[in-house]
């Protein structure tokens, strides 16, 4: 199974939910995952920025073999560069984009 996690909160304590409900998910021994991915956009960035609030987490997930997408058109609006982002997260061109994508792909579509 594969799953897709959508990361567009601003608030702290909505992101770092979802990454905990990610985190979880990769260790629920009911169900067997192939891939479990993060795209963030609009004010869901933040994690993804080296030194943000949670980014120590999308660290430790990337670790794990999460992938974590940010979203091309979040960093032009703002005015981030890769360079900014946590080691190992990847740019997409648009977020919604890459979420049709991998729905397509078969991915479950999670947005808590």
């Amino acid at each position: 199974m594969q799953t897709v996690f959508h990361l567009t909160s601003d608030d702290p304590e909505q992101q770092q939910t979802v990454l905990t409900i990610a985190e979880n998910l990769s260790t629920d021994d009911s169900v067997e995952m192939d891939d479990i991915a993060i795209v963030a956009q609009a004010g869901g960035i933040e994690p993804l920025t080296a030194g943000g609030d949670g980014s120590d987490t999308v660290e430790s997930l990337l670790a794990d073999g999460f992938s974590v997408k940010a979203c091309g058109n979040t960093l032009d609006l703002e005015d981030l560069a890769e360079s900014d982002l946590v080691d190992g997260v990847e740019t997409v061109p648009s977020g919604g984009g890459e979420l049709t994508r991998l729905q397509d792909d078969g991915y479950a579509y999670i947005r808590p």
